[in-house]
């Protein structure tokens, strides 16, 4: 059992962070995106075949109703209570859309079984219809399914590499219909950012009108860039949009720690602050264990037994504590070398964050993930 003790205030940790500046120069089309302009999921639901055994098993039984039924429209009918079919798979089929798209492009789609399949490995597709959010048809995908991995054995003895029932289909889906982006005779644009922050959206509307001149752009809130169409560029507005997306400027990162607790991994940025701190840091190691040993009675002894006797052994062993100061305002190397010193794991650091910040004595933005 590790014990740690805070004096007064506490201060942030770092494991595996290289110190970055806060004001890192970046094209606007890394940090944000047009209204409008954005890709589109599509999904939908099909039939694997062609599987060696894997497919689904009698408790999925929409996968033979769905084979019934295909094999209907085929002029074909069947009863789906008397089907009894391992090499078939009911699955969903999802995809993303990208913007500007025609029809007759092709994206890849992902297959997922959705059923008590073991594998759907070396299995195909059969033509299947995937819906947009307005259940429009905007891609029909088949093909050979891609696993990446393997699946082989029997009950109690089998073998498996990475995931055997999701996989692909490079170039699968086959664009039917298009997604209307008309940019043409546009008067307005505008231009939202990936993270709202003020100081991001006015130095990107600063540096666009840089580029293309004064009020061309105009920050909406901390998100949204309001975005003037220039009479020059009234019927290019595809070269406009390059030279918007193209501008240069510093963004601003707000402090921000981030903390795994799975990993104990902490990261934090260089703008992190703290106030001035003391640490103590010591540990004290607990073990508690039961030695089980065998009494055995004398040679010729009359009524005597083996017993079991139990031995308790208790060990008790506390580290010499350490302290530490550190200055108001220290900086990320500063925390980084101190923590070293005292030989704080991330572990131990995590739980003391979180008091510490609602203290209000760490000076930037707690992230658990």
């Amino acid at each position: 059992m590790r014990r740690t003790l805070l004096c007064l205030c506490f201060v942030s940790v770092v494991l595996g962070c290289l110190p970055v500046s806060s004001q890192a120069a970046s094209r606007i089309k890394d940090v944000a995106a047009f209204e409008g302009v954005r890709e589109n999921q599509v999904y939908g639901y099909g039939l694997v075949v062609g599987l060696n055994g894997t497919g689904d098993r009698s408790q999925t039984f929409f996968s033979t109703q769905t084979l019934a039924n295909m094999l209907e429209r085929s002029g074909i009918t069947i009863n789906p209570d008397r089907v009894r079919v391992k090499n078939i798979a009911a699955v969903m089929v999802t995809a993303v859309l990208p913007p500007f798209t025609r029809q007759g492009s092709r994206i890849d789609v992902t297959v997922s079984s959705i059923g008590d399949a073991q594998s759907i490995q070396g299995g195909v597709l059969i033509m299947t219809p995937l819906r947009a959010a307005n259940s429009e048809v905007y891609v029909s995908a088949q093909g050979d399914v891609a696993l990446g991995g393997y699946s082989a054995g029997g009950v109690g003895n089998r073998v498996q590499l990475n995931h055997p029932t999701v996989g692909r289909i490079p170039n699968g889906g086959l664009v039917e219909r298009e997604v209307a982006v008309e940019l043409s005779g546009k008067s307005q644009l505008r231009l939202v950012l990936n993270r709202s922050d003020f100081t991001t959206a006015t130095r990107a509307a600063r540096a666009i009108n840089e580029k293309s001149g004064p009020g061309v752009a105009n920050p909406l809130d901390g998100r949204t860039i309001e975005i003037k169409v220039p009479s020059d560029y009234s019927n290019r507005i595809i070269e406009f949009m390059s030279v918007v997306e193209n501008a240069t400027m510093d963004i601003d990162v707000a402090a921000r720690v981030v903390m795994n607790e799975k990993t104990g991994t902490i990261v934090l940025g260089k703008d992190v602050r703290i106030a001035e701190v003391s640490i103590i840091h010591g540990g004290l190691s607990l073990q508690v264990g039961t030695t089980f040993n065998v009494s055995q009675p004398t040679p010729y002894s009359i009524g005597g037994q083996t017993a079991v006797v139990p031995e308790v052994n208790i060990s008790v062993k506390e580290e010499k504590g350490q302290t530490v100061m550190l200055r108001e305002g220290s900086s990320v190397e500063e925390v980084v070398r101190a923590l070293t010193s005292i030989g704080a794991t991330p572990r131990d650091v995590i739980a003391i964050l979180q008091a510490i910040k609602a203290q209000g004595a760490l000076q930037a933005e707690l992230e658990i993930i």
